[in-house]
């Protein structure tokens, strides 16, 4: 699906109106200012990595699908954006100004520009910094923009997220709740019970104590993003 469609899916549902309250009235789609911004963004995270690609414009072309109408412009504005990264900045500050109210839609401005990034087949350091500033200017958490990340990326084995089974912005409640159904599934008890040969009870035991420092780890980072944001 592209994105225009999936932008206008969003915006055809009925939401909540504080949830979207100051978004401006029409599809994003519509909107010369949000295409103007999502095409910068696109144009100068291809030049984030030292070089624009021709595939980087086909994954743009492919991901944030114009109107046939308007798609020369939208090519010419994407051929001037992507001479440099400067001034990517702004063009995310008046997105978050203009669509704060939907940070849905921000998230899948971010989707698809992680999706750019990774059309030559690989994401540079350089790209990974690109789009996490524009999140941050998005205003979206850290944890959003893990998950995003993950999403096109993977995650670390070790990610204390993947050891509990949660997504990164799980809720504290979400996260608490898998730590201890997880605790309690390796604990070193069960496979005493279960008769198991000392070694798998040493085994459970590694797993619990990884369990517990993926938990507390999870915490510790919570804890300093929000005495970060206060």
């Amino acid at each position: 699906m592209s994105f225009w469609r999936k932008i206008a899916g969003l915006a055809a549902r009925k939401v909540d109106e504080a949830e979207c309250e100051t978004c401006p009235p029409g599809l994003p789609g519509e909107d010369p200012a949000f295409s103007t911004a999502v095409t910068a963004l696109g144009a100068k995270l291809a030049k984030a990595d030292g070089e624009a690609q021709a595939s980087e414009y086909e994954a743009f072309h492919t991901v944030f699908q114009a109107d046939p109408g308007s798609e020369g412009n939208i090519r010419r504005l994407y051929q001037l954006a992507r001479q440099t990264t400067r001034g990517f900045e702004g063009y995310a500050r008046r997105l978050r100004k203009r669509y704060g109210g939907c940070p849905q839609l921000l998230e899948d401005v971010l989707d698809g520009l992680f999706h750019i990034a990774a059309s030559d087949g690989a994401v540079t350091g350089d790209e990974l910094v690109y789009l996490e500033r524009v999140s941050e200017l998005f205003g979206l958490s850290p944890l959003v923009f893990r998950r995003i990340k993950a999403t096109h990326l993977g995650a670390a084995n070790d990610d204390p997220y993947v050891i509990l089974g949660v997504a990164p912005d799980a809720s504290d409640e979400a996260v608490r709740a898998a730590w201890r159904a997880q605790l309690a599934e390796a604990h070193p008890d069960r496979a005493r019970s279960r008769g198991l040969p000392p070694e798998f009870v040493e085994v459970a035991h590694a797993k619990a104590a990884a369990i517990n420092a993926a938990y507390d780890e999870i915490v510790r980072e919570r804890k300093a993003l929000l005495e970060g944001a206060a």
